[in-house]
């Protein structure tokens, strides 16, 4: 069996990065600047554009390959894509020559063996050890084993420690856990496990260089992970039955929070907020970005467990090197980088 150590040296040399910290694709909020951030302060950055048109990719890739020449991932979501989008979208990623993929949510094979096909990475994120299996067998590089304690979408219904540990008995290729870690603690405690790294999203929406408006980073900041729920309220533009976690607020309240099986066909459309003249609705999944204007307090404010660790705004580099410093003092030796840090 791999040693912690060896499995971390083995997803660094296979992503390119120098620590084992990985970036969240979260979409809107995982653009250029913060992927960018991540990757020369060592860690791996990843583009959240589930959706997007081909031009914004193209648009995000060619400006964050202005910013790093670090090696970075695309996240593009095919159960919550529609099909000509997802098809057009992995074709402007090889034409980009974009060297890894993150998927998420259902195991899509066909999607995983044209990128593959390609010769480029798949990381594959799920959040039951059955899915790791399939997502394994389709052809990915990384699994990233994600537990109810994760900030937006959550696939599974477990708790992180005990999917790691059960992916981490399933699958043979680098298993990276995800899901309210935010702290150079959580980084040592899964690392002694096996796990070969964690991806963050929430301490690294609250950073300087995140897409994600003002309003939505500064009520992270101030919030306990007793603060977030797990709802299914905001369910506009993904399946029905996908949950996410959130900060409580209005529209949790009113609808009483909790995860209840809300029928998306059956929820109003009323306009709440706007990125330009594209209008944003009650109830969707769109979280307030820099460009929002509008009712942000009643959108989806995606938020992990972890939250209760990050306090104040800070650069992404600081977030790396705190959790690293942490990490490698708990576990008594240095998590050298590969081939010495930017940032």
């Amino acid at each position: 069996m791999m040693t912690a150590s060896g499995s971390t040296t083995a997803l660094c040399g296979l992503l390119g990065c120098d620590y084992p910290v990985l970036l969240a694709g979260m979409g809107g909020v995982s653009r250029w600047e913060l992927a960018a951030a991540v990757a020369n302060a060592g860690g791996f950055g990843m583009l959240g554009m589930v959706r997007e048109s081909p031009a914004l990719i193209t648009e995000e890739v060619t400006r964050l390959r202005a910013a790093t020449d670090r090696p970075f991932a695309v996240n593009v979501i095919p159960a919550a894509t529609e099909p000509a989008l997802l098809d057009a979208q992995i074709g402007c990623c090889l034409d980009l020559g974009v060297p890894a993929f993150t998927f998420f949510w259902d195991v899509v094979p066909e999607a995983v063996a044209r990128v593959k096909a390609a010769g480029r990475l798949v990381l594959h994120q799920v959040g039951t050890a059955e899915a790791a299996r399939a997502a394994e067998a389709a052809g990915a590089d990384v699994i990233i084993a994600q537990g109810l304690e994760a900030g937006g979408h959550v696939h599974g219904r477990q708790p992180l420690r005990s999917l790691t540990q059960e992916v981490l008995d399933t699958v043979s290729v680098p298993v990276v856990a995800s899901g309210g870690l935010s702290s150079g603690a959580d980084l040592a405690v899964y690392l002694a496990m096996g796990a070969a790294g964690i991806q963050c999203g929430t301490v690294f929406l609250a950073t300087d260089e995140s897409f994600a408006h003002p309003y939505h980073k500064d009520r992270v900041a101030a919030a306990t992970g007793a603060d977030t729920v797990l709802t299914d309220v905001f369910v506009l533009n993904w399946p029905a039955g996908a949950a996410v976690r959130v900060l409580e607020n209005s529209v949790t309240k009113a609808l009483g929070g909790a995860y209840m099986g809300h029928d998306p066909d059956a929820l109003p459309r009323e306009e709440i907020a706007w990125d330009g003249n594209q209008p944003r609705l009650r109830y969707s999944t769109d979280s307030p970005l820099r460009t929002t204007t509008g009712d942000l307090e009643a959108m989806a404010l995606f938020a992990g467990q972890g939250a209760g660790a990050i306090r104040g705004i800070v650069p992404a580099a600081e977030r790396i090197a705190d959790i690293i410093s942490g990490a490698e003092h708990i576990l008594g030796r240095p998590l050298a980088p590969r081939s010495g840090a930017t940032g």
